[in-house]
């Protein structure tokens, strides 16, 4: 056999385990993310733990440190995930089409959409904001405020074509928001609500939240609704 040969063959040989390698640390870093996730949407960033995290990963602690410099890292990389999704998405929608109409539906039904799939954030984002997103960094509120400068131009527009009222984007921004994550954070207390007599409220259903919010959010900047 040729050098050559034995060379190529070698390479190959080192390439194997090289990329096995990479995804066993892809996939401890997933496991990481997602165990995290959990823990700190049921206790909180304080009431969390790296050695909480490590357990449920299954992972050596170390390893949280290797992906992550720490758990504050670790816990803005999920709000990230979030916003940098929704930010992504939002923008799609304004390029969408020029109806303004259309395009707060579409604002609505992208925050739903991303918030149902990551059940994890509801709960952290409301307790993120009752402690006044005391571990925001200043690349997570970049996105967040992309997300609302977007909602401001879709009302802007529609301000000028005269199908909206001026309002203030942040108040829309909190119409919307507000209700759709209760909805994905509030299934279990509306099954309790449902138990003591309230009948129906443990069936609602996502598409039915997203329709009655574009409604509302509608009626408001259209001025059917003060």
């Amino acid at each position: 056999m040729s050098k050559h040969r034995r060379g190529a063959k070698r390479e190959a040989g080192n390439r194997k385990p090289e990329a096995e390698s990479r995804e066993r640390e892809a996939g401890s870093r997933e496991r990481l993310v997602g165990a995290a996730a959990a823990e700190f949407a049921a206790r909180g960033f304080a009431g969390t733990s790296v050695d909480r995290i490590a357990r449920a990963a299954r992972v050596n602690k170390a390893m949280i440190y290797y992906h992550f410099r720490s758990k504050a890292a670790l816990y803005r990389e999920i709000l990230r995930d979030m916003f940098e999704a929704v930010e992504r998405r939002v923008a799609d929608v304004n390029r969408s089409t020029p109806d303004p109409a259309v395009r707060i539906r579409g604002f609505v039904d992208a925050i739903a959409t991303e918030a149902e799939a990551r059940p994890h954030f509801p709960p952290i984002w409301f307790r993120e904001i009752a402690e006044g997103g005391t571990h925001l960094d200043q690349s997570t509120i970049r996105h967040i405020a992309a997300i609302v400068t977007t909602l401001g131009s879709i009302v802007h527009d529609g301000v000028a074509t005269g199908r909206f009222r001026p309002v203030n984007p942040m108040l829309v921004h909190a119409g919307i928001v507000g209700p759709v994550l209760l909805f994905f954070a509030s299934a279990g207390v509306r099954g309790k609500i449902e138990r003591a007599g309230v009948r129906g409220v443990a069936r609602i259903g996502r598409d039915e939240v997203v329709a009655h919010v574009q409604s509302v959010a509608l009626g408001t900047l259209e001025g059917r609704m003060s």
